[in-house]
């Protein structure tokens, strides 16, 4: 496979006494998802805010394309590419999906005014990349689809040079026809190289979306897995359970 585009190694988080976080290792490979699944306070969130520069860890490393990172704040995260969609999505409901998507970062004319056609030239382009039937561009983001929202809310990541993509829970609260929608988006950006983080508690999510799977419980790492070699069924005992199918086949043997 090819060089991890991010290796995040060894990693603890702490908040007063408690580790949050405690000694977790996992990599990222370009054109791969990779899920984050575990039980609320498991500590895939906090791991996955050190990453986006929310956090910082006590200790441990971060290396992005094989190169030490310093990630202190969001914009360091910005610098190695690196952008998240909260399961909120940040969107501004008001605007259209144009200023959404240069929200704080507009194109402005020579004079110094906002150019909305030059945003909506480029949201055309971007949108034709990520999700062709896309035609809602005069519409309050607050009148478009859960999917369609994510839609808007990638297509910034994307327009931005994101290579590292966090996405929390993005098929959460959608239908079957708007989870398909975020599954197409996905493959474009697996397609395009981007590695993708997808923090989720739906196991079918994570068995439909990714291409491996770690799973933490009480800040621990308990293993990550290959989708293709397990069910649904060794995810469930991961994260419930803390096992991973390794510690099961060790102690089968030894029994």
């Amino acid at each position: 496979m090819n060089a991890p585009l991010v290796s995040m190694c060894d990693l603890s988080v702490s908040f007063g006494g408690v580790k949050a976080v405690d000694g977790v290792s996992i990599d990222l490979h370009p054109g791969a998802v990779a899920g984050l699944l575990g039980h609320n306070g498991a500590g895939k969130t906090t791991l996955i805010k050190v990453l986006s520069g929310a956090y910082q860890a006590d200790s441990g490393e971060i290396y992005i394309n094989g190169e030490r990172a310093t990630i202190q704040n969001p914009r360091d995260a910005r610098t190695y590419n690196i952008e998240t969609i909260y399961q909120t999505l940040a969107l501004a409901d008001n605007l259209d999906a144009a200023s959404n998507l240069f929200l704080g970062r507009e194109i402005v004319t020579s004079l110094g005014l906002v150019d909305d056609a030059a945003m909506e030239a480029e949201s055309r382009k971007i949108m034709a990349r990520l999700n062709p039937n896309f035609e809602a561009y005069a519409s309050p983001v607050s009148a478009l689809s859960g999917g369609q929202r994510q839609s808007v809310a990638i297509a910034r990541a994307v327009y931005f040079n994101a290579r590292i993509l966090i996405m929390d829970e993005p098929t959460a609260a959608l239908g079957p026809h708007e989870t398909q929608m975020v599954s197409e988006l996905i493959q474009q950006l697996k397609a395009e190289g981007i590695g993708i983080f997808l923090i989720s508690h739906d196991i079918h999510d994570v068995m439909d979306l990714c291409d491996r799977a770690s799973v933490m419980k009480n800040g621990k790492l308990v293993g990550t897995v290959e989708i293709e070699d397990v069910s649904d069924d060794d995810l469930l005992e991961m994260i419930i359970l803390g096992k991973s199918p390794a510690d099961k086949a060790a102690a089968a043997a030894g029994s």
